[in-house]
């Protein structure tokens, strides 16, 4: 039985960059709703998922009102001593 062959697709098909140069210096970036990530990234820390670490140290960007949004909910959901 033939193995099925996998590949993601983008909504927009991006440029493929030819310049190993240009390549590095840029990092292909993909706009995703949150609703449609957080629960992927939700199960894979609660199952621990070792790809994980490969992108811990990576940035992301977020809009104003959500990363406030965050600060007020690390803030408010610090444990009672």
């Amino acid at each position: 039985m033939a193995q099925p062959h996998l590949r993601v697709v983008f909504a927009q098909e991006q440029e493929v960059c030819t310049s190993p140069k240009k390549a590095s210096m840029e990092r292909e970036t993909v706009k995703v709703r949150l609703s449609d990530i957080a629960p992927l990234l939700a199960d894979a820390v609660r199952s621990d998922r070792t790809w994980l670490y490969d992108f811990q140290d990576d940035e992301i960007t977020l809009s104003t009102d959500l990363y406030e949004v965050m600060l007020a909910y690390r803030y408010y959901r610090r444990p009672t001593a």
